[in-house]
């Protein structure tokens, strides 16, 4: 048996408070200590620190940006119409001292808070502007969450309106209004072309009526193109311009 001498056990003892003492700090993390209660007056890290326990107490704080999803919640808009809306919110703690001393869990409150300022912005607007101004929404979310994380060391860079659930009678009362809104752009671009034909046939007319022999010309046009689809029978109205044309030919029209 050996005699180890109670020096060298206080020594052993000791090495081995030093050695559990050392934390290991990532880039991306920061420590905040408390020694025997009193926060102190900066978090510590990256890198390596000595927290020694059980006088110190150390809370790890990412720094990295949290993704947090916000479960669907029921909002109802200006025009009384009930939606379920969920979001993304894009948040990072700045300040680790505030974020562990002013709030007890910030993951949660920060949650709490975007979930009661969806409903509350939401609700505020109409559903045309929900569906169309999501981006001016989004970025209305984004500065009120901020405002109010603020006092925590917390900072929203980004909020996201990722889906609107709709009711189904309202989804097929949308779904009408847009066919509606189909038919009245085809029945314009209807009109349209048909006022364009209108002129175009009135120039023609115009042209035709200065020249009496094109009248003609396009009479006979007509029949080539009726000739060609071989009908048995064609009944085509003579010209009275041909008939004059072949009177005078003819020597038949009277000379006064």
């Amino acid at each position: 048996m050996f005699d180890i001498s109670a020096p060298l056990i206080l020594v052993l003892i000791l090495v081995a408070y030093v050695l559990l003492s050392i934390k290991i700090l990532a880039e991306y993390e920061r420590g905040v200590i408390f020694r025997l209660g009193k926060l102190l007056a900066e978090p510590k890290g990256p890198g390596i620190i000595l927290v020694f326990a059980p006088i110190d107490r150390l809370v790890r704080v990412s720094l990295r940006t949290i993704v947090m999803d916000v479960p669907p919640q029921d909002v109802i808009t200006r025009d009384n119409v009930s939606v379920k809306v969920n979001a993304v919110v894009y948040f990072r703690v700045i300040d680790p001292r505030k974020a562990i001393v002013e709030v007890e869990s910030y993951h949660y409150a920060t949650s709490q808070m975007a979930q009661t300022t969806l409903r509350s912005v939401l609700g505020q607007v109409e559903l045309d502007e929900l569906l169309s101004e999501r981006e001016r929404l989004n970025h209305q979310l984004q500065q009120i969450l901020d405002q109010h994380t603020d006092p925590w060391g917390i900072k929203v860079s980004s909020v996201e309106v990722k889906h609107i659930d709709l009711p189904a009678d309202m989804q097929r009362a949308m779904a009408r209004q847009a066919e509606a809104e189909r038919e009245k752009r085809a029945k314009i671009i209807h009109a349209a072309g048909e006022l364009e034909a209108s002129e175009k046939l009135s120039q023609a007319a115009v042209i035709i009526a200065a020249e009496p022999v094109a009248i003609t010309l396009r009479y006979l046009q007509t029949l080539t193109e009726i000739a060609a689809e071989k009908n048995s029978t064609i009944v085509f109205p003579l010209p009275i311009e041909m008939m004059h044309l072949l009177r005078q030919i003819t020597g038949v029209e009277k000379r006064p």
